[in-house]
C-alpha cells in the first residue's frame, strides 16, 4: 500500500468528519475525493489505517472516524496552513489596535479568537518573569506613603503602596527614581535582584532602610503568584459543537474552571519550529480534556514569548483554520505589545 495514498485517505476522512460530524465510509470517499483508485482499494487502505490505529469504527456497519493518533499524523503532515483572508487580517489589526491598555488588548484578543474559531479561546497574561522593565516610578502619596509603579515592556502595570514609619525625605525620591531606572531599564525582571541589591548599597547609610524597602517591593512583585492568570472566552461555543461532543461537555467545563490545569498545559506547550503547538486528545494529560484538542502559540517575541494564546475545541476541529487564526492573533498581539 502506498504511504502517500494512505495519507490521502486519512486526510479525506479527517476533513469529511470535521465537516459532517458523521463517520466516513469508503463510498463517500470515492464520491467526494478524486483519489484515483477503486472503491476496493480504498476499503483496503481504510482497513490498513484501522489496523495501524489511525481510524476506528464507532459502530458496526458504520463508517470510520479518526483516532487521536490519526489526528496527530494529519496535523504533523499538514503541508500548508489555510491563510486568513485580507479582510480578516485587516479586521484583526484594527480591532486590536483600538485597545487602550494591556487589559483591553488581552480582552479583545480572547474575544476575537473565540469568534474566529467558534471554540474556546484562552489568553495567558504576559509573565512578569519573562518581561523586561520599561520604567519604574515613585510617587509620594502622603508623608509616610510611597507609591511604587512598575511598567513592563509589554504594557503591564503593577502598583504597590509602601507604608513607612517615618516621613519620606524630599531629596531621596528623585535620586532613587533615577538610579532605579538606570539599573532596571531594558532588563528582564527575573535578572533584576542582583543589580538592585548592588544599586542599594550605593546610597548613604541613613537612606538605606527606605531604599531596601523599595527594592524588596520590586522583588516581591515578580515573585507573586498572581502574575499567572488567564482569560477565557467562547465557552458557550462548546455547546454548539454537535451532539457527539456535547455529551462529554461537562468534564471539559470542569477542567476549564480549574485555571491551574490550563496554566500547566500552556507552560508545557513549548514552542516548536512552526511557531505553534497542538495537543490532541489524551496528549492533554487531563481526563476532562481527553476529547479536546488545544492549539497554542506564543506572543511577545519570536526568541522568547512572554505568554501564550490558544484555542480549545473538539478533537475533530478544523486544525488548519484554527492554527491560522491562533497564529494570526498572536502575531498582531506581539506587534501591538512591542509598539
Amino acid at each position: 500500500m502506498s504511504d502517500d495514498r494512505r495519507l490521502d485517505v486519512l486526510r479525506a476522512i479527517v476533513e469529511d468528519y470535521v465537516q459532517t460530524h458523521e463517520p466516513v465510509g469508503s463510498r463517500v470517499l470515492v464520491e467526494r475525493h478524486g483519489l484515483g483508485v477503486s472503491p476496493a482499494t480504498i476499503r483496503n487502505d481504510m482497513a490498513a489505517l484501522e489496523e495501524a490505529g489511525y481510524i476506528a469504527q464507532p459502530h458496526t456497519s458504520a463508517g470510520r472516524v479518526p483516532t487521536d493518533r490519526g489526528y496527530r499524523l494529519f496535523v504533523d503532515k499538514l503541508s500548508t496552513i489555510k491563510p486568513l483572508s485580507a479582510p480578516e487580517r485587516k479586521a484583526i489589526q484594527v480591532f486590536l489596535e483600538d485597545a487602550v491598555d494591556l487589559d483591553d488588548v488581552v480582552d479583545r484578543a480572547v474575544r476575537l479568537l473565540a469568534q474566529l474559531t467558534q471554540q474556546v479561546a484562552v489568553v495567558q497574561y504576559p509573565s512578569l518573569r519573562r518581561s523586561a522593565l520599561r520604567h519604574l516610578e515613585l510617587v509620594p502619596v502622603g508623608e509616610t506613603r510611597l507609591l511604587v509603579v512598575i511598567i513592563t515592556d509589554n504594557g503591564r502595570v503593577e502598583q504597590r503602596v509602601l507604608e513607612l514609619d517615618d516621613p519620606v525625605p524630599d531629596h531621596i525620591v528623585p535620586e532613587l527614581r533615577a538610579r532605579l531606572n538606570a539599573t532596571v531599564a531594558g532588563r528582564r525582571l527575573i535578572d533584576l535582584p542582583e543589580p538592585l541589591e548592588e544599586m542599594a548599597t550605593g546610597f548613604a547609610v541613613v537612606d538605606q532602610p527606605l531604599v531596601q524597602r523599595v527594592v524588596h517591593v520590586v522583588e516581591d512583585t515578580l515573585a507573586e503568584a498572581t502574575e499567572e492568570r488567564i482569560v477565557l472566552a467562547g465557552t458557550a461555543n462548546l455547546a454548539r459543537s454537535g451532539t457527539d461532543f456535547t455529551q462529554t461537555i461537562r468534564p471539559v467545563l470542569e477542567a476549564l474552571e480549574e485555571q491551574v490545569v490550563l496554566l500547566r498545559l500552556l507552560s508545557e506547550m513549548a514552542e516548536d519550529s512552526a511557531g505553534f503547538t497542538v495537543r490532541i486528545g489524551r496528549e492533554n494529560q487531563h481526563a476532562g480534556l481527553a476529547e479536546t484538542s488545544f492549539v497554542a502559540a506564543g506572543y511577545g517575541s519570536q526568541s522568547e514569548p512572554v505568554a501564550r494564546i490558544g484555542s480549545l475545541g473538539p478533537t475533530r476541529m478544523d486544525y488548519a483554520g484554527t492554527i491560522a487564526s491562533v497564529r494570526a492573533v498572536a502575531r498582531y498581539l506581539s506587534r501591538i505589545l512591542a509598539g
